[in-house]
């Protein structure tokens, strides 16, 4: 994982250059932000529990057959496993909002876990719809594009 400010150094390190105007800018605008990427972690981190409870209710109300036998969400075992991922894709969110770059969710969450989840049988609508109310539920306690940016990156990665 890398916050925008190490890539940048890293890209021109490798370059064996100074930052140039483009890149000060972009240093500039990450630390004018930093303040408001702190505070939409600090209200997602501290109503996490809250955030996956809704998601998870919204997706299984959406999704009853999830919750019925043959579903994948059917056993306490398997509906656990659900809410562990809900509260997965939250955290990494969350880490990808406060780096201000989308590496770790490409890294930790969204490399393998479509063949994974088809390799186990687990369907992937069901997990973007599981996604898309973990956004919906973020945005209710606060409307930030941060929020749009991370979940809809993993929405569009996952489709």
């Amino acid at each position: 994982m890398q916050d925008q400010i190490s890539k940048i150094i890293r890209r021109y390190d490798f370059a064996g250059q100074y930052l140039d105007t483009k890149a000060m800018n972009k240093v500039a605008s990450y630390f004018q932000n930093a303040m408001e990427r702190l505070q939409v972690v600090q209200v997602l981190q501290q109503d996490a529990v809250d955030i996956i409870k809704e998601a998870s209710n919204a997706l299984f109300t959406s999704q009853p057959e999830l919750l019925r036998p043959s579903g994948n969400a059917y056993t306490t075992r398997r509906y656990a496993a659900c809410l562990r991922d809900l509260e997965y894709y939250l955290r990494y969110a969350i880490y990808a909002i406060l780096a201000g770059d989308m590496s770790i969710l490409n890294e930790r969450v969204l490399t393998g876990l479509a063949d994974t989840y088809n390799s186990l049988g687990v369907p992937i609508g069901p997990t973007i719809i599981g996604i898309n109310q973990l956004k919906e539920a973020a945005k209710k306690r606060i409307n930030s594009p941060y929020i749009d940016e991370v979940f809809d990156h993993m929405i569009k990665n996952l489709c």
